[in-house]
């Protein structure tokens, strides 16, 4: 979990997080509803029991157990994300599983009666299934993008994960100002204007003043030693 130390590498979250993640979850009430499907479909005798369906089950039942841990962990510790998330994977695995299932059962169908269609319903799982994959190896590195960090020498980050990330050293600053609440203008030694604004960043005003109070800091510093 990252603390609000003056100094460092701070992982920095989206104000609508909450909203987010309470969005992350609802979107698992799909896999959820396929493993249901399934369940029911064997438990009432309309399908058969198979290897397939059992391992199904058995990554349905893995999958349960991971969306309550999944609700757990965001209770107790909502700012730490695994390198993997473990709960999509599981997700995928549903998806992909059903998927061929449906294709199995089809093209079973077309061998008995010679009739080839072409099934749109197992790409739409399988498509589904490829994006909780990216979702499970990447959503770690997409939350870390977004970061500031403050260091001896100056200070980088960057404040939505798929823009550029700044980075200035005292010597690159002429003078940096706050403007409102949430954000501060930063002058450069050659004339150039940057604006950086923590207004959509959760608990902005806080690390607006970290920014502040390290910059201010620092170029005391540096002005100092020359």
């Amino acid at each position: 979990m990252n603390t609000l130390s003056s100094t460092g590498h701070t992982t920095l979250y989206h104000k609508r997080r909450a909203r987010m993640e309470r969005a992350k979850g609802l979107s698992h009430l799909f896999p959820a509803i396929v493993l249901l499907g399934g369940a029911v479909s064997i438990l009432t005798g309309r399908e058969s029991f198979t290897v397939l369906a059992g391992v199904e089950l058995a990554v349905g039942a893995a999958y349960l157990l991971l969306l309550a841990r999944e609700w757990r962990h965001l209770g107790q510790h909502p700012a730490h994300h695994e390198r993997v998330a473990w709960l999509e994977l599981a997700a995928a695995g549903i998806l992909a599983l059903e998927g061929y299932h449906i294709w199995h059962r089809h093209h079973e169908k077309e061998l008995q009666t010679g009739e080839h269609r072409f099934h749109v319903l197992p790409w739409v799982y399988w498509v589904v299934a490829g994006w909780y994959v990216l979702l499970a190896f990447g959503l770690a590195h997409i939350y870390k993008r977004r970061h500031l960090h403050l260091h001896a020498h100056g200070f980088s980050g960057r404040l939505h994960p798929f823009r550029r990330k700044f980075a200035y050293n005292w010597a690159d600053i002429a003078k940096l100002e706050t403007v409102g609440e949430e954000d501060v203008v930063v002058y450069g030694a050659g004339g150039e204007r940057h604006v950086i604004s923590f207004a959509h960043i959760q608990d902005g005003a806080v690390h607006r003043n970290r920014l502040s109070e390290h910059a201010a800091a620092g170029m005391s510093d540096a002005k100092k030693d020359v």
